[in-house]
């Protein structure tokens, strides 16, 4: 709990006057502005006896109607202010916000509801923001001394990505979504056709010739099998050189990076598929298996990463076997970064990019990448990238 300065505006000018009078008074010799000044200075101390000298205390509890904040989203804060006093004081209440949230946390003390206070906020940044402590002011009579307490402990809310409903994938790439793999491509009419190798770690199980197992002695694999998996990889591009140096500012095109990698690992569930979500160092960010915790945990961890690190290549990022859709969301990139993005496999590569170079989305077609530029409207680069997917046989795969 801590006090303000105890004079206001007023009691400061109340305070000049006083002791302009009482040097006037000395210099003319006239009683009568010493007197006055005498006056002056009773008021100040009375007003600032009058707020100071009653003892307080209280505490405060808060209750947010979401747990999770979306940038944009309005939520309802209550506050239960149990104070203790001899008397209620008279004054204004201020309930402190960060600057990545906006509200009307303010008011009259006390209010219409007694000790029960709310108003409502919004998101405007995404992180973990603390809101509180509760602050009371209360002035004199006189309206020359004040006293500003706080009360209670602050309590976080967490804002998270803004998610963006996203058109569907067309039926080439995602209308089974998880709940079959993406096709096979096969040289041979048959596993008696197909080249066996030896199994290598990172290789899928599904992939095993059992017949040339047995008859090697080694655990062999169908080589000619293109196998895709029906699980989907959302990577975020978190290399500090694809993004503007840190500042106390957010930079607009990494939140618009977060809330695409948000959007698109929530679409993707919704499609049936399971999703792991990576930062490009290999970190996961999350999993999402179509559990509502899972939800919560991805947004959480997205609200609070930054660009830092280095990237990793993509295949050390599959764990063996090619996703089915692949989502790559960066920020600068140049001709040459994207020649090098290779997905090995994926069914359905995808990538979106804040600040693609000269080349870079051309380079990135050849090896197969369907790519869009990302600005501040998420489905509006999705829907480009869906409308240029390029299908295994070459020709675009309608929307």
């Amino acid at each position: 709990m801590r006090s303000g300065r105890p004079l206001t505006a007023r009691g400061v000018a109340v305070l000049a006057v006083g002791v302009l009078l009482a040097i006037a008074a000395n210099l003319v010799a006239a009683p009568i502005l010493l007197y006055v000044a005498v006056l002056l200075f009773a008021v100040l101390v009375i007003g600032i006896l009058v707020v100071h000298v009653p003892r307080r205390s209280g505490s405060v509890t808060r209750r947010i109607s979401t747990d999770l904040l979306t940038v944009g989203e309005e939520s309802q804060v209550a506050v239960r202010f149990d104070l203790r006093a001899l008397r209620v004081p008279f004054g204004a209440w201020n309930d402190e916000l960060p600057d990545a949230v906006a509200g009307d946390a303010s008011g009259e003390f006390p209010t219409d509801n007694g000790t029960h206070i709310r108003y409502s906020i919004t998101g405007v940044r995404r992180g973990v923001w603390p809101v509180g402590p509760l602050s009371l002011r209360t002035i004199d009579p006189f309206g020359v001394a004040q006293r500003t307490q706080s009360f209670g402990d602050t309590r976080t809310v967490t804002v998270v990505p803004e998610v963006v409903p996203l058109s569907p994938m067309s039926s080439e790439v995602g209308a089974a979504g998880g709940t079959a793999h993406t096709a096979s491509a096969r040289l041979g009419q048959g596993s008696d056709n197909l080249s066996p190798r030896l199994y290598v770690s990172g290789d899928s199980m599904r992939r095993i010739h059992w017949r040339a197992t047995a008859h090697r002695g080694d655990l062999m694999v169908r080589q000619e099998e293109e196998e895709a998996s029906p699980d989907a990889i959302v990577i975020l591009d978190r290399a500090a050189r694809r993004w503007a140096p840190r500042s106390d500012t957010a930079d607009p095109t990494f939140e618009s990076a977060v809330a695409a990698c948000a959007s698109a690992a929530l679409h993707l569930v919704q499609e049936g598929y399971s999703v792991d979500v990576r930062d490009s160092g290999g970190t996961v960010l999350g999993q999402l298996r179509g559990q509502e915790d899972d939800r919560d945990s991805l947004l959480v961890a997205l609200a609070m990463v930054t660009p830092q690190g280095e990237g990793r290549d993509l295949v050390s990022l599959f764990d063996g076997t090619p996703p089915g859709p692949l989502v790559m969301i960066t920020g600068r990139i140049d001709a040459d970064d994207a020649a090098h993005l290779r997905h090995f496999g994926a069914g359905a590569p995808i990538l979106l990019a804040t600040a693609p170079g000269p080349g870079a989305f051309a380079a990135a077609g050849d090896l197969g990448w369907s790519a869009a530029e990302l600005g501040e409207d998420v489905s509006e680069a999705w829907d480009d990238a869906l409308a240029g997917y390029v299908a295994p046989g070459g020709g675009h795969v309608p929307r």
